[in-house]
């Protein structure tokens, strides 16, 4: 693809939504892979119907959408079960951002970031050419992660149990912006964006070096 494309991840309560958002105020396009996972789960898709296959019936509410907080306390219970969510669910998500990639293609975009929890060692991963982490100290995690669904301390930490830890998360980066103490995380954003420009500066001229052999 001849356009730029930063993966940004990071474990659950680190503030990649923020990241997220700060950049897109930046202009940058910003693919969600979690708006991508509420599209392929819509009443009536393969996607729930395997997903209702695996993790009962009770998970659909009566108007026929998907009981999300159900499945999450399901899912989330063990890693076995998370990889189980993510085989039926990552592949539909795959398609529906690389239709997004295209798309953003055709309309010009030099640069997407794709903001998905799950890339590394995914094929999403594939596609980046840069890798972003977003991590945080795991107290401050726990706490946001309370706060943000609502769930006792030890739901949040049989969450942050079932991810990978910092330091695989981290091998895999070519970036990594810690959101504490929170009053930092705009200026981190400002020196990220500075180097996605100057990675896609070195990109555009290798291209053009290379075209002109």
């Amino acid at each position: 693809m001849n356009i730029f494309i930063v993966g940004l991840t990071g474990p659950t309560g680190a503030g990649k939504s923020t990241v997220s958002a700060l950049l897109r105020e930046k202009g940058f396009t910003v693919i969600d892979a979690d708006e991508k996972a509420r599209l392929v789960v819509s009443p009536g898709s393969k996607v729930l119907k395997d997903l209702v296959k695996h993790f009962g019936e009770d998970i659909i509410l009566q108007d026929g959408t998907l009981n999300r907080r159900l499945l999450a306390s399901r899912a989330f219970s063990s890693k076995e079960s998370t990889l189980l969510l993510n085989k039926i669910t990552h592949p539909a998500i795959t398609l529906a951002i690389e239709e997004d990639l295209k798309t953003a293609e055709a309309a010009g975009k030099k640069t997407v970031i794709i903001d998905a929890a799950v890339l590394i060692q995914t094929p999403l991963a594939e596609l980046c050419d840069i890798i972003a982490v977003v991590t945080a100290p795991e107290e401050v995690r726990l706490q946001r992660i309370m706060k943000r669904d609502s769930i006792s301390e030890e739901e949040a930490e049989k969450r942050m149990r079932i991810q990978p830890d910092r330091a695989e998360f981290i091998a895999g980066a070519d970036y990594v912006l810690d959101t504490c103490p929170e009053g930092e995380t705009a200026l981190q954003v400002t020196l990220f964006a500075n180097f996605i420009l100057d990675e896609l500066e070195k990109k555009s001229a290798k291209t053009d070096e290379e075209d002109n052999k």
